[in-house]
């Protein structure tokens, strides 16, 4: 997954999925007031790299809510039974590697449906597009690649894996609370052991975006939409052979970073994370799934 990007399809496929992860992962203030104007959100992310028609951002507006409406109604029900289980498994006590596995699979199983709901709202809008605007759209991606290269890319090896090291302790310490030094050295030893994982990820970033443009060439094609859902639903394949064999090698190595800083912590840890879990599940219990 592209946590960091900022093109429009993948912004819409993070709607939900980063309100469970970012929201927590990132330190948002309030569930509850992300999720309900993540909508707002998106627009700016568009606008950020395109200026839309009032046409299109009414659209789009609308589209957003749809998808909002049913997101809240399908999926933040499994929402709260994954944090329930995951609550009820950490309250048992030491968490052994194939629930740690378990739960990311969970979580992962969020996405296949909730991109193809995104589908059609991507549809919608980059099917809209003027010529001016795919050309504006190419040109802010190249400009906003080149500066996360630049604030991705160190000026050595170890220095990429240093910066990725802090970027990992900052995610994770949302879950875990704050890391004691054994804890740190095995995010250390973990981010070194990643190779070019970052050189990896911006370069399948990179081909993602030239093959969404090359499809946006065929927009106005009857093809175009299922050209769109293919990239959007089988995105790793567009990003390379590279990024999938680092994808395939990342998860159970994520996993198995998260078993070995649970058991290197103490009753603390597991009392943050159950913590962090009800936090989660208490906001989402909270909302309601009325219009904006």
């Amino acid at each position: 997954m592209d946590f960091y990007g900022r093109n429009p399809i993948n912004v819409f496929s993070k709607v939900a999925l980063l309100l469970v992860l970012a929201v927590a992962l990132a330190g948002c203030s309030s569930t509850k007031t992300a999720y309900r104007y993540a909508d707002w959100g998106i627009v700016w992310w568009v606008e950020d790299y395109i200026a839309l028609t009032n046409a299109q951002k009414q659209q789009l507006n609308a589209d957003i809510n749809n998808l909002r409406q049913w997101h809240c109604r399908a999926e933040l029900p499994r929402y709260q039974a994954w944090l329930n289980e995951l609550e009820s498994d950490v309250s048992e006590g030491p968490v052994g590697k194939a629930t740690v596995a378990y739960h990311q699979e969970q979580l992962f199983g969020f996405v296949p449906g909730l991109l193809q709901q995104v589908t059609p709202v991507a549809v919608n809008l980059l099917s809209s597009l003027s010529d001016k605007q795919v050309h504006e759209l190419a040109e802010n991606m190249e400009q906003n690649q080149q500066k996360m290269e630049e604030e991705f890319l160190a000026a050595s090896p170890k220095a990429t894996a240093e910066a990725r090291a802090d970027r990992t302790v900052e995610r994770v310490e949302r879950w875990l609370g704050r890391l004691n030094s054994e804890q740190r050295q095995i995010v250390e030893t973990w981010s070194a052991n990643r190779g070019t994982q970052t050189e990896i990820w911006l370069q399948g970033r990179r081909n993602w975006q030239l093959a969404l443009l090359e499809v946006l060439e065929r927009r106005n094609e009857p093809t175009f939409p299922g050209e769109l859902e293919n990239l959007i639903m089988n995105s790793e394949k567009f990003r390379g052979k590279a990024y999938e064999a680092m994808m395939a090698e990342s998860r159970p190595a994520m996993a198995s970073l998260m078993h070995d800083l649970i058991k290197t912590g103490d009753a603390s840890t597991l009392a943050h994370l159950q913590n962090r879990a009800s936090e989660l599940n208490s906001d989402f219990e909270s909302l309601t799934c009325s219009p904006a």
